[in-house]
């Protein structure tokens, strides 16, 4: 195999790769992107870091030889997973080599804020000696908030015991009856914001976590909190900290990522001075964590040239590729059920079954599973989730998973279904392939369906009688949000009064719009569902 290395690799990474003739590595420190078109299709896989997109526009010039992109990270923002996925690219990480990087930077940016470092180091530096105007704040004893406990959240929570704080945490994906194994309170998010002095956030950037420390959430929290966030770019609101900063509301903030990156430094937040750090993205960036990625993807691109097992890949399980060839068709549609089900599902999870029924019981569906529980907690969490590091954050969570083989038969030649329970009620979701391997799903609760699960899906429970469809329509016509496909289901059994209406729209749809159409009279309920 033939690689390219666009963003450079630790030596040692280098070093594991010299040692084997049939692998040609081109480092370079530095590929721009008009150069990277032009040369790409001389190799056969790419290892990049954040430096490098391949978006679809790159992914789709790539021809059939091309087989394997290596993101040096944990984080895989920089690749079209899907777009890989449909051309057949493996996409692989390196899940664990840096969170604990990223959990040290969480807790030496709050050092750094809360004694003012960066400001009396500036001042020393400028031959002052103001001890006066750099008065700290002790932690001892603080209430400590961690929103989002993934790998990176526990990890600064124990950090955070040991620095004798008292540790709450909101993750609405782990019931509270979960034994963590430290002493740290599940809370709801409401109490995470009126209770603690310091707020943290390790969640990934989605539709529900945009925005999620803005003025509406930060008018909840105690006069002067303090805000970190090390997660992504978004979930805070630059301009809503900003304000809260002058008013004393928001008494420090630290921040290590922006949106976009680099930053255009228009933010307000980059005219303060006062109770606030920067660090441009620097969670990752210890010499450590480096040598590890490194190493780490030398060892996986090795075994999979050499033995043709996958490891760590992000789009498909670890396993032998003849083996994988015979479930491929179904390894979108199981991780699309899960997923479907993580964005529906607000309460922590208890439970979560799949069954499967028709030929696929033939096959080693273990995989399958697998995707539908990497599909399920991806949505809720901020570093990727892969299928070896799924079952784990299920365990951490408390998750009971289970999967079961029927021996009866149903109208599809094989069907795969997905039942959640939380912690009060049960949802379950059904799906199977049309074609070769276009994924359909085929009934939600008493729904039947006949759903294409792509793109920007909204789900909207409304009143079973004419006219509803067309004033749906309407209100998102007036805000200039375009149908593309429109799904009616029909209830099998129990009729409530409701419909089901599926709505594909081009672009996901801004909370306004989704409160708007919560508020009519005719809707009970909505949700957003967004498929990658």
């Amino acid at each position: 195999m033939k690689i390219l290395v666009t963003d450079g690799l630790s030596k040692e990474g280098l070093e594991l790769f010299a040692k084997y003739p049939e692998i040609e590595v081109d480092v370079r420190k530095k590929t721009d992107r008009e150069e990277l078109k032009s040369i790409i299709n001389n190799y056969q896989a790419v290892i990049i870091r954040s430096a490098t997109k391949m978006d679809s526009e790159i992914i789709d010039i790539l021809d059939d030889n091309f087989r394997l992109i290596g993101r040096a990270g944990i984080g895989v923002d920089n690749v079209d997973v899907s777009a890989a996925s449909k051309k057949g690219i493996i996409v692989m990480n390196t899940p664990s080599a840096n969170a604990i990087t990223t959990a040290e930077h969480t807790i030496a940016l709050l050092f750094s804020l809360v004694r003012n470092i960066p400001q009396a180091f500036a001042s020393m530096k400028d031959k002052k000696w103001e001890r006066s105007n750099f008065q700290g704040k002790e932690l001892y004893g603080k209430t400590f908030g961690v929103i989002g406990l993934g790998n990176i959240g526990r990890l600064v929570a124990e950090r955070a015991l040991g620095i004798g704080m008292k540790v709450i945490a909101h993750d609405p994906f782990i019931s509270k009856d979960t034994n963590l194994n430290m002493p740290v309170d599940l809370v709801d998010m409401e109490e995470v914001f009126k209770d603690a002095d310091i707020i943290t956030v390790h969640t990934p950037l989605t539709s529900g976590t945009k925005n999620l420390i803005s003025k509406g959430s930060i008018n909840l929290m105690k006069d002067g909190v303090i805000i970190i966030n090390c997660a992504r770019g978004g979930i805070v609101n630059e301009e809503d900290i900003a304000e809260a900063l002058d008013s004393g509301k928001v008494g420090g903030f630290a921040i290590d990522v922006y949106e976009p990156e680099p930053p255009d430094f228009k933010s307000p937040i980059f005219e303060k001075e006062k109770n606030i750090v920067f660090t441009p993205h620097l969670g990752a960036s210890t010499q450590e964590a480096q040598t590890k990625v490194g190493i780490a993807m030398a060892e996986q691109v090795i075994e999979y040239v050499n033995n043709e097992v996958v490891i760590n890949a992000v789009n498909m399980p670890s396993m032998n590729l003849e083996v994988l060839s015979k479930i491929q068709p179904f390894l979108e549609l199981s991780e699309r059920l899960g997923s479907f089900m993580g964005q529906i599902c607000k309460s922590g999870v208890e439970h979560i079954a799949v069954e499967y029924s028709g030929l696929i019981t033939e096959s080693n569906v273990a995989p399958l599973t697998i995707s539908v529980l990497k599909g399920y907690l991806s949505p809720i969490m901020s570093a990727p989730v892969t299928f070896v590091n799924a079952p784990l954050i299920a365990e951490e969570r408390g998750i009971k998973l289970t999967e079961t083989k029927l021996s009866s038969s149903s109208d599809f030649s094989s069907l795969i279904r997905v039942i959640v329970k939380t912690d009060n009620t049960e949802f379950s979701i059904s799906g199977s392939t049309f074609g070769k391997k276009e994924s359909r799903f085929t009934r939600f609760n008493n729904h039947s369906l006949d759903l294409i699960p792509e793109g920007n899906i909204l789900m909207i429970e409304n009143d079973d009688k004419p006219g509803v469809i067309g004033l749906l329509g309407n209100a998102l016509g007036k805000k200039e949000i375009n149908i593309n496909r429109l799904y009616l289901s029909n209830q099998l059994d129990n009729n409530t009064g409701f419909a089901l209406a599926f709505i594909s729209v081009d672009s996901p749809v801004d909370e306004e719009t989704l409160e708007f159409i919560a508020n009519m009279d005719e809707v009970k309920s909505i949700e957003q569902v967004i498929f990658k």
